[in-house]
């Protein structure tokens, strides 16, 4: 008897405790997204989700290495990146688990045994066996599910900014090789152009053309050129290993890189550009990250609400050999505790969110005017190299040459113009990385690339260039 009813009981309490598992609101259900391009939440669930790197391997870049495949890799391996996607999947668990209904309790109490007389053994004892469930109330569980939905989707938005901090190491590593190999290659042809000096000097000075002081200086000349060079290529070696880092790599494989580094673009103007600053995620992410801070305090609030625990369960007598039901509940009583620290802290917290994203936009918006700022000199300075600055140079430095052959100049005048030419052109390529970098930078406070102009000055031949 006392089986089938604790049996029967059972039954009843599960289907009880399923019905009320069942229940959610509609919050439980809605799915919370990253932001659109508006900065408003999306209409539709999964509009804009990070895209989480496969663990599909892909094979290291070698050989000729354009940006395109050096993003490519560091997307997929870069240790930073990868990190942050675990974070995401962590959000996902923290969601799953948020959802969770409380466990059940069950308790079982043995009363009158042990004593004396008849209550010396079991025979008088009353033995209790019921079931406890905690009812969460002012809908507590659906809060906590749409609070750990935003949290995933922050974590979606970090994501994504990190993401972009990634193709910003990539791309900047990338120009420091660009700018390393036509450093080393200017060095190279500096160094063949001193030995050639060099040796056309010695033959005038065996001749009796020019003074022994004239080979002396050509011979200094050619050995700070291989200084020159070999610091060239130290440089090149340190740039391709920070590059190489990017992507998780201590030792870089690939030969070279390629990139259309000697072309110049103008960007729109400044305030085309800072109207799109609202569309980088460090900005978007905070309507989401409010969004959180209301839910939170939505949960706070909801916390005040005290949560009953039914109990339900069979009691035997073992003297009588009768069984009753038994049914109860108990509920905290909310007078000293109801919350108000919880509340107070969560409404603070939503205040601060919004300060915090006055703070980020402005931070940005100034970073976006300081990039816009060097990108515009660089441009500026790379205009008066390549159309002025450069061509001058180049002549002085045949004149110079063609009137030493002629002897209407000492070696010095040459030394002088082939110094100047080559100060030129190094400054050409430093300019050029500094232009890249800068568009780069502003492309990364804006989360997109930007569209340009194509300047009206032609770009230099290949010829020129070097």
């Amino acid at each position: 008897m006392f089986s089938k009813s604790l049996r029967y009981f059972a039954t009843l309490l599960v289907i009880g405790i399923l019905s009320c598992a069942n229940r959610s609101d509609d919050a439980v259900r809605h799915e919370i997204t990253p932001l659109r391009r508006d900065g408003q939440l999306p209409s539709t669930p999964g509009e804009r989700k990070a895209v989480v790197p496969s663990s599909e391997q892909i094979a290291e870049p070698t050989g000729v290495v354009t940006l395109r495949d050096a993003a490519a890799f560091a997307l997929v391996n870069n240790p930073e990146l990868r990190a942050f996607s675990l974070e995401i999947r962590a959000a996902e668990a923290r969601k799953l688990q948020a959802g969770l209904l409380p466990n059940p309790q069950i308790e079982v109490e043995v009363e009158a045994f042990g004593g004396t007389d008849e209550r010396r053994d079991f025979d008088s004892s009353e033995t209790t066996i019921q079931l406890g469930q905690l009812i969460e109330l002012a809908g507590k569980r659906s809060k906590r599910i749409r609070l750990a939905t935003l949290e995933k989707a922050l974590a979606e938005w970090d994501y994504q900014s990190k993401r972009l901090d990634v193709m910003n190491q990539v791309t900047q590593a990338l120009i420091d090789v660009l700018a390393a190999q036509e450093g080393l290659a200017l060095a190279e042809e500096l160094l063949e152009l001193s030995n050639r000096a060099y040796t056309a000097v010695r033959q005038r000075v065996k001749a009796g053309k020019d003074s022994p002081v004239d080979e002396t200086k050509a011979r200094v000349a050619s050995s700070t050129m291989r200084i020159e060079l070999e610091r060239a290529r130290q440089a090149l070696i340190s740039a391709r290993r920070q590059l190489a880092a990017t992507w998780g790599s201590r030792t870089p494989v690939f030969d070279e890189v390629t990139g259309q580094f000697y072309e110049i673009l103008a960007l729109q103007s400044f305030d085309n550009v800072a109207g799109l600053i609202f569309q980088n995620p460090d900005v978007a992410r905070w309507a989401v990250e409010k969004e959180k801070r209301r839910a939170a305090l939505e949960l706070e609030k909801a916390k005040a609400t005290s949560d009953p625990v039914l109990h339900g369960g069979l009691q035997h007598f073992e003297e009588a050999d009768n069984t009753a039901f038994i049914l109860g509940f108990s509920i905290g009583v909310p007078i000293f505790d109801r919350n108000q620290g919880g509340i107070s802290e969560a409404t603070h917290m939503l205040a601060k969110a919004e300060e915090n994203r006055k703070a980020v936009e402005m931070g940005l918006y100034a970073s976006l005017a300081e990039a816009y700022q060097r990108f515009s000199s660089a441009f500026t300075e790379i205009s008066l190299l390549r159309n002025d600055v450069l061509p001058g140079a180049q002549s002085a430095f045949d004149a110079a040459n063609r009137g030493y052959r002629e002897g209407k100049f000492d070696y010095l005048d040459v030394l002088d113009a082939q110094r100047t030419l080559f100060e030129v052109k190094g400054k050409y390529i430093e300019a050029l990385a500094a232009y890249h970098k800068a568009k780069a930078d502003a492309e990364r406070l804006v989360g997109q690339s930007i569209e340009v102009t194509k300047d009206t000055n032609k770009r230099n031949q290949e010829g020129q260039e070097q």
